[in-house]
């Protein structure tokens, strides 16, 4: 399929998947079909642009990160990047004199551009998805309804990146199985592996980030006093986008050392 065309169908999955009051299977099917569709639309761009003259270059861009749960909504971006081959910085700023002294919160994402457009694709539906399932969520009575919240929106944040994960491998084998029954119907291009192709963008991506930002510090993990955390997790499923797997080690937001 042309990957714009595929793009298409995406969108439409997303849209459908963010109706308010849909029922969870349905969510949860349009969901699945859009990461896969996604990751597969991920892997074809990189083996088009691996084959062209001029061969790919990383960017980025900056997302501004609204109130409320800034910091929350920055892990989400970030467990949608990470997966989809980004990388995120988590800059702050004391907010202008008299707005009320509130910090601003921004995402610097880095990434090769069809990567960019995936997470901010996913992002923004998922945001979306969240907000409903969180209005639907019931705090317990004893506890502060801000720190179910927050641990709710962690565990979504965990479910959707492990569901992406296996999205994203999943693609990559289908691609490798089809490059290796067909090698000649890829062209040139097939002396390089996938997992070669994707390592390399990965190392354009990397060494962006460094040239803009030599000096980054990881940020701890955040400690959250809630107990949303199993239902925001259930919740992610819902809002499956791939039969997915745990996966044992995840990168953090990096923050910019002022």
């Amino acid at each position: 399929m042309n990957p714009d065309a595929l793009l298409g169908r995406v969108r439409k999955l997303l849209a459908m998947a963010e109706a308010e009051g849909l029922p969870d299977a349905a969510r949860e099917s349009y969901n699945a079909k859009a990461a896969e569709l996604i990751a597969q639309y991920g892997i074809d761009r990189a083996l088009i642009e691996d084959g062209s003259p001029t061969g790919p270059a990383a960017g980025d861009v900056v997302m501004g990160i609204d109130a409320p749960y800034a910091r929350d909504k920055i892990s989400l971006l970030a467990s949608v990047a990470d997966p989809l081959g980004c990388r995120l910085v988590h800059r702050t700023a004391p907010s202008p004199a008299g707005s009320g002294g509130a910090t601003l919160h921004s995402a610097h994402l880095f990434g090769m551009a069809v990567d960019i457009e995936r997470v901010q694709m996913i992002y923004t539906s998922l945001l979306v998805q969240q907000a409903h399932g969180l209005a639907a969520a019931r705090p317990p009575t004893w506890e502060d309804p801000r720190a179910f919240r927050r641990s709710w929106m962690a565990g979504f944040a965990v479910a959707v990146r492990d569901r992406l994960a296996q999205a994203e491998e999943a693609a990559r084998r289908r691609a490798e199985e089809s490059r290796a029954a067909d090698p000649a119907a890829a062209g040139p291009a097939a002396r390089r592996s996938v997992a070669v192709v994707l390592a390399g963008r990965e190392g354009l991506v990397e060494a962006h980030l460094a040239r803009v930002y030599p000096r980054l510090r990881t940020t701890r993990t955040r400690q959250l006093s809630g107990s949303g955390g199993r239902d925001g997790y259930q919740a992610g499923q819902r809002a499956d986008l791939g039969e997915g797997r745990r996966v044992p080690s995840q990168r953090r937001a990096r923050r910019q050392i002022s």
